[in-house]
């Protein structure tokens, strides 16, 4: 015969044990992060080979001809960023005719890969006599653990090493690093200072104080419920460009990712916290030209307008027509036409800095 005192202690012990499971069921699907391993040799350039592409399958039909495979946009990758680890970043080039002004390291956004974030913007650059290096970050693109966040930390260790890798190839040549969305945390991140500026195209910077806890305890509670379970990568209502060939480049492109893991948003979210915690010294070492759309719906220009003056980034560029995938907007020829004239003199203000002075200092009050 059960005791009376036994019976809640039976109730607690279940009651732990169910909770023992939850937590336990809950570190099961913690989020997976695949950072870069140890290192076994030096960082370096070499001829690119072509890992297999993804490939979805379309459907077929009976006595149909199979459709052509889609294939990625923009140039092929004419050479791999090896890093330490022995991972291949693939890295494509856009040229000038004559010897290059400028070098520019072009970091890519989110879901992207470096051939189709400078499809328009690419020609433009080195039409006024820039190299133009893009490679695909870790996690997207051509790379083996794609759909796989690697870190910031790895992120921002590859940018690193790219720059020193790319300034070894232009001895002598002014060199830049160019980061949009996603890139442009990165970038921000990094703090480089060997470099002569920084452009930073609609940077990340919906984190720190200007995501709410509410949106965090959501994102935390599904990163690790549900780490695994792919998002897509577009949302309803949110356009990120005017151009709708460039839109429809994300849903065709092979090397797009069109689905994105819940853990892979969380990982974004702690690198665009970093973002926001370096943006106060961005602009102390090396010319940083910040820009920024004023139709930005990716990173809401609410949100980018209080952080650019809470942190009181002192240059920043403005477009009201612009959206949030500014070379390939639009209005890309104004941005590649600063972006230029940026290079040629990273010190001297711009046009579009004076309507970012304006916009800035008519900041609602913090809601």
């Amino acid at each position: 015969m059960d005791q009376p005192h036994a019976r809640p202690y039976a109730l607690g012990m279940k009651l732990l044990t169910a909770l023992f499971l939850a937590l336990l069921s809950l570190s099961a699907c913690a989020p997976v992060v695949i950072p870069a391993g140890p290192p076994t040799r030096q960082a370096g350039i070499e001829p690119f080979v072509a890992p297999p592409m993804p490939w979805y399958p379309w459907p077929s039909y009976a006595l149909a001809p199979s459709p052509p495979r889609p294939q990625p946009s923009g140039p092929m990758p004419e050479a791999t960023l090896v890093m330490t680890d022995g991972t291949h970043l693939p890295l494509r080039v856009w040229r000038p005719e004559g010897p290059p002004r400028f070098v520019v390291l072009a970091l890519h956004g989110l879901t992207d890969h470096g051939g189709n974030f400078l499809l328009e913007g690419g020609p433009l650059l080195t039409a006024g006599g820039a190299t133009v290096y893009a490679y695909d970050q870790r996690g997207f693109g051509w790379n083996r653990a794609r759909g796989y966040w690697p870190g910031a930390d790895t992120l921002i260790a590859d940018a690193r090493d790219a720059l020193r890798l790319i300034r070894a190839r232009h001895p002598g040549v002014p060199i830049f690093l160019l980061g949009e969305s996603m890139g442009g945390a990165v970038a921000l991140a990094a703090r480089p200072t060997d470099v002569d500026g920084v452009i930073l195209s609609s940077p990340g910077v919906w984190g720190g104080p200007y995501l709410s806890g509410f949106l965090r305890t959501l994102l935390w509670g599904a990163s690790h419920a549900i780490g695994p379970l792919a998002v897509p990568a577009s949302a309803a209502g949110i356009t990120a460009s005017d151009n709708m060939e460039a839109l429809r480049r994300f849903s065709s492109d092979p090397l797009i990712l069109r689905n994105v893991r819940m853990d892979m948003v969380a990982g974004v979210v702690e690198l665009m916290d970093r973002a926001v915690a370096a943006l106060p010294h961005c602009c102390a070492e090396v010319p940083v030209l910040l820009m920024v759309g004023g139709k930005d719906q990716v990173v809401p220009v609410s949100i980018a307008r209080r952080a650019l003056r809470d942190a009181h980034v002192p240059r920043v560029a403005y477009y009201p027509d612009g959206w949030h995938l500014l070379l390939r907007d639009s209005i890309r020829a104004d941005i590649a036409r600063d972006i230029l004239a940026f290079m040629e003199r990273p010190r001297q203000p711009l046009p579009a800095e004076e309507r970012g002075r304006a916009w800035l200092a008519a900041t609602p009050p913090d809601p």
